[in-house]
């Protein structure tokens, strides 16, 4: 991937995008509590990346900075106003302008920075920024309304910044309202997700990732839309990046090695090393392909289990994996695919952290995938 991914996109940004896909059953639970007038002061967005947590982070932060401001709710004519059926505001109202420029002085927005030299998000959030959030809460509203954090990646916080957010939750101030977004709920503290309201998105459905890209990325033809809504499972976010990192290329590459499997063809294997890694993109590229084989495996050794293939990404991938899965089934290995499957995860995540050769954890992944399919 070149240059910053879909974040800094201004159709994509959840700052700055006012479409949501999907998540209907969340968006009616966060707007039945607003209208109940019991708004909870903090909630815990959780589910897989890339779904539309941050985007409905915003939504909320732009509902909650509209509907907030005195005078929106005054006695009406013939009463008080009817409660809200949507969290969809007014998209040129002054509050949406001034969140999707970053100057709402009543949001305040945590989130990873951008590694230029690894071109990606940096894993970890600091504490530092965490820090931040209890004298904005402290401070008066600038609009006479409510203040809104949202934290993007909570799951990426230490433990001290998760007990800065849990001193924060056990006191929290009124007309505040706290959103965290987490990839992995588990990751957090038990005592945070005591103290929070939790919302459980799930992932889209291949319809919503292809109905997206159509949206995001409209000059895609049918069958790539396809293609990246099923490598993606259901996350929009994963299949834009994965556009954006030639992700098709490299999976129809990876799959032109396995297909000569059980006996890896050593030659064509060292040629999608090299491409693989060379040039100016190497570590896009590394970040994809790692994905790539450790998701491929993981679906291979899913169709072991369940004895059916799944739907293929590319033409001829359902062939391949049928021929693995036979010859599995004859030799009574499948549990060589889980280990496999594993055991590959393992090396990269090991490759990641110890800056180990590149090269050599690609053959030595291979090499474990030759040995898993001649049984």
């Amino acid at each position: 991937m070149s240059g910053q991914p879909h974040e800094a996109d201004d159709a994509f940004n959840p700052r700055r995008n006012t479409h949501l896909e999907g998540h209907g059953a969340a968006q009616k639970l966060l707007l039945d509590s607003w209208n109940s007038g019991r708004m909870h002061h903090a909630w815990l967005i959780g589910g897989p990346p890339g779904i539309g947590k941050a985007t409905l982070a915003f939504r909320m932060a732009r509902f909650v900075l509209t509907k907030g401001l005195p005078g929106e709710q005054e006695m009406g004519l013939f009463g008080p106003p009817p409660d809200p059926t949507s969290l969809v505001v007014d998209t040129d109202s002054a509050v949406c302008h001034r969140i999707a420029s970053g100057g709402h002085a009543d949001l305040l927005t945590v989130q990873r920075t951008w590694d230029e030299k690894r071109k990606r998000f940096k894993r970890d959030l600091p504490v530092d920024e965490i820090r931040k959030i209890a004298p904005f809460l402290r401070l008066t509203s600038a609009e006479g309304g409510w203040r809104v954090v949202i934290v993007d990646g909570a799951d990426q916080l230490n433990t001290s910044g998760q007990n800065a957010i849990l001193k924060i939750l056990e006191e929290p101030p009124s007309k505040a309202l706290i959103l965290l977004v987490a990839d992995n709920v588990g990751a957090m503290l038990p005592t945070i997700r005591s103290r929070t309201r939790k919302l459980a998105l799930e992932p889209l459905s291949e319809a919503q990732v292809k109905a997206l890209l159509f949206r995001y990325l409209p000059d895609l033809e049918e069958a790539e839309r396809t293609a990246l809504a099923r490598l993606s499972e259901g996350s929009i976010g994963r299949a834009i990046e994965l556009h954006a990192a030639g992700g098709l290329t490299l999976y129809k590459a990876m799959l032109g090695v396995f297909d000569s499997l059980p006996r890896l063809d050593i030659v064509e294997a060292y040629t999608f090393i090299d491409a693989t890694l060379r040039g100016g993109n190497e570590e896009a590229n590394w970040v994809a392909v790692t994905e790539l084989i450790g998701w491929w495996l993981g679906r291979v050794a899913r169709a072991g289990a369940r004895g059916t293939i799944p739907p293929e990404v590319v033409p001829g991938e359902a062939a391949l994996v049928h021929r693995l899965m036979q010859g599995s089934q004859r030799s009574g290995n499948l549990d060589r695919w889980v280990e496999v499957w594993e055991n590959t995860n393992h090396m990269f995540a090991k490759a990641e952290s110890a800056n180990l050769d590149r090269r050599q954890t690609l053959m030595s992944v291979l090499s474990r995938i030759e040995a898993a399919a001649a049984g």
